[in-house]
C-alpha cells in the first residue's frame, strides 16, 4: 500500500483554498452556527441553524441577527436586546454561554443552549458566531425527572408519617410498657425516620427549583426569633455530641422581608450540616449583624473544614468532599444546593470561608426590604 501523501499545512495555502476550507468547517458543523459582521448583520449561517429554525439562507443572509432571531423568555416575553448573549459578547470581548428560547418562523419556540464568541481584531469587535443547539430532549427528561421525584416524595410520605406516629406512640407508652433495649430501638427507627422525612422533604424543594416553581411569600421576619428557633430545634443532635451550640447577635430587634419558612431551611440546613460535620465536643455559632442595607449571617463551626481543591463544587448537587465521605458514610450531597438554589431565591446572596482540619463558616446576606440586591456597604447600625 503506497503511503499516503504529507497533508499541506493550512498556512502555505492560498487566500482562496483557505476560505474554501473555512467554508467546508463552518458548514459541516453538527449544531447551529450563524456569523454576524459588527453591525450584527449575519453573514454566514450552516444547514443545521437554517433547519432547526426553518428559514432559508436568502432569508437569513443580510439580516439584522436581533431582529431575525427572536429570543424569549420561559413565560413568552422578549429578551431585551440589551440581554442578548450576542450583545453582551460585543460589549465584554468575552464568550458568552446561556440558555433561552428562540422562535422559529412557523411561531414554534425551541428551548436552545448558546455560545456566542466575539471575533477580536485589535481589541475590536469585528464580528461574532453563535453555535446554538435545540435541547428540548433534555428539558423534557429533567421535567420527567422532576415528576418522577415529586410523585415518589409524595408517596413515601404517607408510609413514612404511619412508622414516625406508632413508633412515638410505642416510646410514649401508650401501648404498654417496653424495655429498655426495645426503646433504643425505637429510637433508632425514629431517627432514620425523621432522616428520610429530612431527604423528601429536600428532594421536594430542589424540584420546585428546578422547575422554577419555588412560591415566596414576602412579609417581615424577626431574624432573631427565627434564629433562636432554628437553634433550639437542632439543640438535641448538638448535645448528643456534646457540641456547644450558640447564638450571637446584635441584641437590637432586626427585620428582613422575606419569606420565613424557606429561609427557616437556609439556617436549619447551615446549622445540621455544621453540626453533622463538627467531631464531638466541639462549636457551632450563629451569628447575626445588622448592617445599613442587608442583615448577614454566619454559621461557624469547628469541623473538619473543606479540602481547598473542593471548595469550587461545594454548591453542586451530589458533591461530597472526600474528607468528609471518609469520616462520614451518610449524606446525599443535596443539602448545600438546596441551600444555594433557595437563597437564590430569597435574592440573597451566600459564599464560605474553610480550612481544612481548623473549621468552615458560611456567610448568607438577605436584604432588608427584600430586593434581589442591596447597594454595596457593610456599616452595622
Amino acid at each position: 500500500m503506497p503511503p499516503s501523501e504529507p497533508r499541506t499545512p493550512i498556512a502555505s495555502l492560498n487566500l482562496e483554498e483557505q476560505r474554501v476550507l473555512a467554508e467546508a468547517l463552518f458548514t459541516s458543523i453538527g449544531d447551529g452556527a450563524i456569523a454576524t459582521d459588527e453591525f450584527g448583520k449575519i453573514t454566514r449561517i450552516n444547514p443545521t441553524a437554517l433547519k432547526l429554525l426553518g428559514y432559508t439562507e436568502r432569508e437569513m443572509i443580510g439580516a439584522w441577527f436581533p431582529k431575525k432571531i427572536v429570543s424569549i423568555h420561559e413565560n413568552g416575553d422578549p429578551v431585551s436586546l440589551i440581554d442578548r448573549p450576542i450583545t453582551r459578547a460585543f460589549l465584554t470581548g468575552k464568550t458568552i454561554v446561556e440558555k433561552t428560547y428562540y422562535r422559529k418562523k412557523n411561531g414554534q419556540t425551541i428551548p436552545v443552549s448558546i455560545t456566542v464568541s466575539p471575533i477580536m481584531l485589535s481589541g475590536k469587535p469585528v464580528g461574532a458566531i453563535e453555535v446554538f443547539r435545540d435541547i428540548t430532549i433534555e428539558y423534557e427528561i429533567d421535567r420527567m425527572k422532576s415528576d418522577f421525584i415529586s410523585l415518589a416524595s409524595h408517596q413515601l410520605r404517607t408510609p413514612l408519617s404511619a412508622i414516625k406516629t406508632y413508633s412515638h406512640m410505642l416510646l410514649d407508652g401508650y401501648m404498654g410498657d417496653i424495655t429498655a433495649p426495645q426503646k433504643k430501638s425505637l429510637r433508632t427507627i425514629v431517627s432514620a425516620a425523621n432522616r428520610m422525612n429530612e431527604l423528601i422533604s429536600t428532594l421536594l424543594n430542589i424540584t420546585r427549583i428546578e422547575s422554577g416553581n419555588v412560591t415566596v411569600t414576602l412579609k417581615n421576619v424577626d431574624v432573631e426569633k427565627l434564629a433562636e428557633e432554628v437553634n433550639k430545634e437542632h439543640s438535641l443532635a448538638a448535645s448528643d455530641k456534646d457540641i456547644t451550640l450558640s447564638l450571637h447577635c446584635s441584641g437590637k430587634k432586626t427585620t428582613v422581608h422575606t419569606d420565613a419558612l424557606l429561609f427557616k431551611e437556609v439556617l436549619g440546613n447551615l446549622v445540621s450540616n455544621a453540626i453533622k460535620y463538627t467531631p464531638e465536643g466541639g462549636k457551632v455559632a450563629l451569628g447575626i449583624k445588622n448592617r445599613r442595607y442587608d442583615v448577614l449571617f454566619s454559621v461557624t463551626d469547628s469541623g473538619m473544614g473543606i479540602p481547598k481543591y473542593s471548595q469550587e463544587q461545594i454548591f453542586t448537587k451530589f458533591f461530597r468532599a472526600h474528607n468528609v465521605v471518609k469520616q462520614e458514610t451518610s449524606g446525599t450531597g443535596l443539602g448545600l444546593y438546596l441551600v444555594k438554589g433557595l437563597v437564590d431565591a430569597l435574592g440573597g446572596k451566600i459564599w464560605f470561608e474553610s480550612s481544612e482540619t481548623k473549621g468552615t463558616i458560611f456567610y448568607v446576606t438577605l436584604s432588608k426590604t427584600g430586593a434581589v440586591s442591596a447597594p454595596a456597604g457593610d456599616e452595622e447600625v
